[in-house]
């Protein structure tokens, strides 16, 4: 059965219903539906393993957020397929994000799930470690003889420093993957969407994707610490931020790599391998600096 054809047969609906696809998806196949007046989006996609998708995880994320007052409502959902309901509003882009106004808007988002998620969160949760992330995918790219397996010892051996360099962490209920895609501005307040990477993990690897996946200034990126954490930042808090935030970039581009040789949407992973290998490698030489 076709995703849009899965979408279309799912037993929340009242009768016959269009699913449109919605652009966008890079993990999952998505779909806007309407039915008995209502907008509703369907996210069609199984556990990906390789990617330590999981999604009872998911789905557990999504209604603790929404419980938390910062993503839609869970509609309905079933083995492979998640309904939620329509947020109109813009999708922000990374300019968007780099507006002071706007930033300021998205870091209150971003303490409240951290914050905010745990007391809502019901049944097992995962947590999400970017170093151990790291390591399975160089297995399975080196497993899956990956046109960048070459660069895996240089990878490797840098996400080990790295890990060093950020020291002890606190816990707290990460998002874990904030693209600006995953922000939407409906005029009066942001959402966050997206749960597919949630589970627990240091509020610096949040913050840290947030900086390197939108392009935010040094000065911006002080003022987001000072922001989140309500104190002057340190030079120790400084180094272990500008380490995490170098192993979300790592993260995103072998990530890539992994999905480059394993997924099956429709999307150019070789040149967003190209991109954020190139954002890594000047984060990396930034790190190394200091």
């Amino acid at each position: 059965m076709s995703p849009r054809d899965r979408a279309a047969s799912l037993a929340c609906w009242s009768g016959p219903v269009d699913p449109t696809p919605l652009d966008g998806g890079i993990t999952n196949t998505n779909f806007v539906v309407e039915d008995a007046g209502r907008r509703f989006v369907v996210r069609i996609g199984e556990d990906i393993p390789i990617h330590q998708v999981m999604r009872f995880n998911e789905l557990a994320a999504s209604r603790a957020a929404h419980a938390a007052g910062i993503s839609p409502a869970v509609h309905h959902a079933e083995a492979g397929a998640l309904v939620l309901d329509f947020v109109e509003g813009k999708t922000l882009s990374e300019e968007d994000v780099r507006r002071q106004p706007v930033l300021e808007r998205i870091v209150p988002v971003i303490a409240q799930c951290h914050r905010e998620i745990p007391k809502h969160l019901r049944g097992p949760a995962l947590a999400f470690w970017v170093f151990h992330v790291l390591r399975d995918y160089a297995a399975t790219i080196a497993e899956g003889e990956s046109p960048h397996t070459d660069l895996l010892p240089m990878l490797m051996k840098r996400a080990e420093r790295l890990e060093e360099r950020v020291g002890p962490v606190t816990l707290v209920y990460g998002h874990n993957d904030l693209l600006p895609a995953n922000f939407i501005d409906d005029g009066d307040r942001i959402w966050l969407i997206d749960w597919d990477y949630a589970g627990f993990n240091s509020p610096l690897f949040d913050l840290g994707g947030l900086a390197s996946n939108n392009g935010l200034s040094p000065m911006q990126e002080d003022w987001l610490l000072e922001t989140y954490f309500e104190a002057a930042v340190t030079d120790a808090l400084r180094d272990s931020y500008q380490a995490m935030k170098c192993a979300s970039l790592l993260r995103e581009t072998m990530w890539s790599m992994v999905s480059e040789i394993h997924s099956s949407i429709d999307f150019d992973y070789a040149a967003y391998t190209h991109e954020n290998l190139a954002r890594f490698e000047a984060s990396w030489a930034e790190t190394e600096t200091r």
